[in-house]
């Protein structure tokens, strides 16, 4: 049974339930079918006589279903959200307002800069992003056990929202006006929202406490995401500070201090691989398999599937950063990226 508790960021930020983070702004953990990422944070603000809704979650049964108590919970109905203002495109953050749009009118606005990827969402085949930095990055293996892999793909959930946002902007609810920056990277669209007011910051997947973001895991895939990633932090970074809302994991008291913190590791990460290729050349997949992943330090072979597939489009976005800024030299045979010491 879903009760309201005070939100305490000491506890297990995925268990189900609605966390009153301020007064008026609640978090409401909704599961993910990952062993790895275990839930998303969708944030609950009252506006008014109804909710908006940051994010909305996964759209599968047993998260409607927790969402609509959880909403209840608070005096409303499903119906009675005003809107979903979405940081992403990802399916853990889109498909669930698509969802509930269909059965009650509900509105999506979306960042502008996703529109090239819900077309291609729409009729691509399923990870057809990602498939394309894998082969690039010399792991045809993992590629076609990739396309081999089953996929839950419904098209219809990749509709286009009601209202594109175009970052750097305002945004107006009922009762209050709202910030929003872009802030590319994990995806070409992300925007982050700030509430002024509570001096909080919806920040997405752009700033997570415990984990780095997977950087250009989308249809439309960037030319430079690491770039475009490194850029909007120190966006972030020449704000105010604020608290950090973030979709995975517990709310944390500063917006900066784990932006130092990302900024320190994509640092570390870019030294570590110009260290490997400067010892010895090789493609993104052949570099990923020389470094180690995760807070547990888990070598290559290790990961599944998917996770090995992330890690070398990882390591190629890397490898690109270091090449465009002439630390490294790339050179492209038959569709693959070798990577040299300059």
């Amino acid at each position: 049974m879903i009760r309201l508790h005070n939100d305490d960021p000491t506890a297990d930020w995925t268990v189900p339930d609605v966390y009153e983070v301020d007064p008026g702004l609640y978090r409401i953990p909704l599961p993910l079918p990952h062993d790895h990422l275990k839930a998303v944070n969708v944030y609950a603000v009252r506006d008014g006589d109804g909710l908006v809704l940051v994010d909305s979650g996964w759209a599968l049964t047993q998260a409607r279903d927790l969402l609509e108590e959880a909403v209840k919970t608070l005096d409303c109905t499903l119906p009675e959200i005003r809107r979903f203002l979405v940081t992403h495109v990802h399916r853990d953050h889109y498909t669930m307002a698509v969802a509930l749009r269909r059965e009650f009118g509900l509105r999506i606005s979306l960042g502008r800069e996703e529109a090239g990827t819900l077309r291609l969402a729409r009729g691509a085949v399923p990870f057809s992003g990602l498939l394309g930095q894998v082969e690039r990055g010399g792991a045809a293996d993992l590629a076609r056990e990739l396309r081999a892999s089953p996929v839950d793909h419904d098209p219809s959930l990749w509709t286009d929202p009601d209202d594109w946002l175009d970052a750097p902007g305002e945004v107006q609810l009922a009762t209050a006006t709202w910030q929003m920056y872009p802030t590319p990277g994990h995806t070409r669209g992300h925007v982050v929202f700030v509430d002024p007011a509570r001096d909080v910051m919806f920040a997405g997947d752009h700033v997570l406490p415990h984990i780095t973001p997977s950087i250009g895991f989308e249809q439309n895939h960037a030319e430079l995401p690491l770039g475009d990633y490194l850029d909007s932090l120190k966006l972030v970074r020449a704000l105010p500070d604020r608290r950090l809302l973030p979709a995975h994991g517990p709310v944390s008291p500063s917006v900066h201090a784990r932006v130092d913190e990302l900024l320190d590791h994509h640092d570390t990460r870019l030294r570590r691989i110009q260290e490997l290729v400067d010892r010895q050349e090789g493609t993104a997949a052949e570099v990923a398999g020389r470094l180690r992943w995760t807070r547990r330090e888990r070598r290559f072979d290790e990961l599944d599937l998917f996770n090995r597939c992330l890690a070398v489009s990882e390591t190629l976005a890397h490898l690109d950063v270091l090449a465009v800024a002439g630390r490294l030299r790339r050179s492209d045979l038959d569709g693959i990226s070798h990577y040299a010491k300059a």
